[in-house]
Parts: C-alpha cells; structure tokens; sequence
C-alpha cells in the first residue's frame, strides 16, 4: 500500500522545500497517524518526531482537550467572517492573547500562516508612519539570514539565498544588519569575552537610516531556518533600546519561538522586552490547523482611526479565514494547556536534559559547536566543507532507526514537542549517537 501512496504521492504532490530528483529516488514516510511525541507510518511503524512537525505541535500530536475543541465547535458554528462582525471565540482568544503577551500589546489581528502574518505586520508598521504623516519611513531593516516567510514581502526582510535568490529582482531588500551568530561569531568572539559586538552593525545601520526606517524586525532569540541561530538575551535588549533611542517600530517575529519554546511562553518575555508589534503562530494552535496572529499596542492601534483630516485611516488588509471560529476555539483550547497542563516549570527537567545531550552529540562531532535554550538545541558540525553531506547522512540513518529530523546545512537540530517525556528523548539521544557513529 505505502509504494502505491508514494507512486501517487509522485504522480501528483509538489512538496515545499523539497529536492524533487531526490525524492523521488526515497523510500519517504508516509504518516497515517500520531500520537504525543510520534508519528506513525502506513504499515504502523513508529517515528519520533524531533522538530514537531516543522516547529509547530508543541503539545504533542493527538491532545484530547485540543481534539475535543475542534470537533464541539465544528459542530456550532463552522465559520463567520471578522470584517465588521465578530463572534465570540475571536474575542476571547484576542483577550487572552492580550493578557498573556508582555507588556502593553493589546490588539490582535488574526491571520492565516506566519507569512501572512509577518506581511501584516510590516504593511501596519508602514502605514503608521504614514497614519500620522511621515509617510517617507518606507524602510525596513532585518538580520542576514534572517527567515520571516516566503511572501515577497517576507523575503524582502528575512532574504536566504538558498531559499530565495532566483527572487532578488522581484522583491525590496531591507537593510541587514549582521547575525548574532554565537556558533560562528562574525566577531571571532569566545563567549567569556562576547560583548555583543555584532550589534555595532545594527546600530550603525539604524544611526544612519532611521529617519526612513518604518521597522526593525527580528526572530527573537532564535534565527530558525538559518540552522536554529541561539543568540543572548542582551541582543534584544540593546535592539529595543535601540529602536527607542530613535523612535522606530520593533516587530518580534515569534512564530516560531512563542509558546513555550525558549523556556517561557514568549522569548521576548525571556529577554525581559516588549516589542511594538508581536507575530505568532505554529504554536498558537498546537499545531493542528492554521492560524497566526499580529499583536499590537494601542499606540500602533489608535492611529488607524479617522480623524478630522480627511484622511481614510483604515486598514486595508484581511484573510478570508482569519479568526475562524473552529480555529479559534482550537486555539484558546491550547493555551489553556499551556497555562494550566502544561506548566512550563515541568519542562525543566527536559530542558537540562537537552543541553546535556546535545552537547555530548557536539564531543562526539569532533567537539562540534553547540547551543540549547529551552526545548531547542543546535550541533553546528565544525566541518565547512563536508559538515552539511555529513548531517544529512545522519539525519538518513536516524529516520532508519526511527527518529525523524530535517537539518539544515551543516547545523543538526532537535526541536521536539514540548511534551516530550524524558524517556523519549533519551531514546532521540539514543538514536542520534548510533546515526553518528554509524556514519562516522
């Protein structure tokens, strides 16, 4: 049955970030089902799932709170647009995303995918400016190798060459601002003698340009698909105080981060910040159903409200399925677990456990460099030329034994469900050591 699937699979499929040649030639799974911390084959066959599913089920597959959500709401009221009405799941999540999000952000604009969300955010950060008449701040500033989305608004700002170069022409470049690139400092910097030098291009490229910048936006904590990039808190903080210092929007990118990935529900939380403007998404729903979300002060908010010079205020922009009702019940059913079941002073002990076995995978990858941070953890393999051949072939052996994985170049990466139970994620160690001793 499964080599049927796979025929059809490719007869028919076009599978994002994907090599098509190579696919084709795989014996690739096949996920009929999952439950917690696996996914299973057709056929039955186990697979841990070590990145949650591209980052997102944060509360293990098959949640029985999060399943019953969705079907009780499915059963009410199926969808009902948000474009002047409302219903009462969005007003309720929009609520309780206000009370949990650091700081003053208040008003939530809901959306349907990270992208769409990162769009929205940099389309309301230029229309500010312009809301209160300086519509010549047009300008957006990012990280190199920063990833915010495959929109070409998106990439203008998060730009990945291997990602997106046969794009260049068709899309604004933002002003780019070094990578807090800790595994491979552009300052050749050790941690003990790290003053966050690489900063200096940030603010130099904001003393220079701020008076055409509508906003700096950044992952924060974390650079995801730029090899899961761990930076110090005290970036974010010299960035916020920053953009202060020169009056200028920060938008915190959390899709990824938020909800529980760095060790508190929000990395800006961790850094001890408050941006102007927050993306999440992934997360926010468990990972089951698409969703994302544009948090707001009410600084941004008020000023797209009419006033008395004649100008249309009005935010020009929406999703068709933004803040649908089966969505949104799934989405407030998840952030009851975070909160109430799944406190994130019992990760801990998972966390710790992380830090320790990634760094023990680093020793035996020739004392490859690592980085871990709440339920995430980075191997670096130290070999620039054969580094990237080299985890791929230990992701391949690892799927062989039972452990799925996506790395990206030469950086080997664990992002599992924050749910995981200590057993199963020694066993992920387990099977990562034997992947690397076998194709040593």
């Amino acid at each position: 049955m499964d080599n049927d699937l796979r025929k059809r699979d490719v007869e028919y499929m076009w599978h994002p970030c994907t090599e098509i040649n190579t696919f084709e030639q795989m014996q690739f799974p096949i996920i009929e089902s999952a439950k917690g911390a696996y996914l299973f084959e057709v056929g039955g066959r186990a697979l841990l799932d070590g990145i949650a599913s591209w980052w997102c089920v944060n509360l293990g597959h098959g949640h029985p709170k999060l399943i019953e959500a969705i079907q009780r709401q499915a059963s009410v009221l199926q969808h009902s647009i948000i474009g002047g009405m409302s219903h009462p799941n969005a007003i309720e999540l929009a609520e309780k995303l206000a009370q949990i999000t650091p700081g003053n952000l208040k008003h939530s604009f809901f959306c349907g995918d990270g992208a769409s969300a990162v769009e929205s955010a940099l389309k309301i950060a230029v229309q500010y400016w312009a809301n209160i008449g300086q519509q010549d701040r047009s300008r957006f500033v990012g990280l190199e190798e920063g990833y915010h989305g495959d929109t070409l608004g998106a990439m203008g700002v998060g730009y990945v060459d291997a990602f997106h170069r046969d794009y260049k022409d068709v899309v604004r470049p933002a002003y780019r601002a070094s990578s807090p690139h800790c595994a491979q400092c552009p300052c050749n910097k050790q941690p003990k003698s790290c003053n966050i030098e690489c900063f200096e291009s940030m603010r130099q490229i904001v003393k220079e340009h701020h008076k055409e910048i509508a906003t700096v936006i950044v992952e924060p904590l974390c650079q995801g698909a730029a090899g899961v990039r761990i930076y110090p808190e005290e970036y974010l903080q010299r960035l916020r105080a920053l953009c202060d210092k020169y009056g200028l929007i920060l938008i915190a990118d959390e899709i990824a981060v938020g909800f529980g990935r760095t060790g508190y529900m929000f990395a800006c939380e961790r850094a001890g910040i408050v941006p102007d403007i927050m993306t999440v998404g992934k997360g926010l729903t468990g990972g089951y159903m698409p969703m994302s979300a544009v948090i707001a002060t009410d600084k941004i908010y008020n000023s797209f409200r009419n006033n008395d010079d004649n100008r249309d205020n009005t935010f020009y922009h929406s999703h068709t399925f933004g803040g649908n009702p089966i969505i949104t019940a799934l989405a407030l059913a998840a952030i009851d677990v975070y909160e109430n079941e799944y406190v994130l002073e019992k990760c801990q002990p998972r966390i710790e456990q992380l830090s320790v076995g990634m760094h023990e995978l680093g020793q035996m990858l020739g004392d490859s460099n690592t980085l871990a941070m709440g339920m995430m953890g980075v191997v670096e393999i130290n070999d620039v030329s054969g580094g990237a051949d080299r985890a791929a072939r230990i992701v391949k052996k690892a799927y062989e034994i039972g452990l799925f994985l996506r790395p990206r170049g030469r950086a080997l990466y664990l992002w599992p469900p924050l749910t995981i139970t200590q057993e199963e994620l020694a066993q992920v160690f387990a099977i990562l050591k034997t992947a690397i001793e076998q194709t040593a």
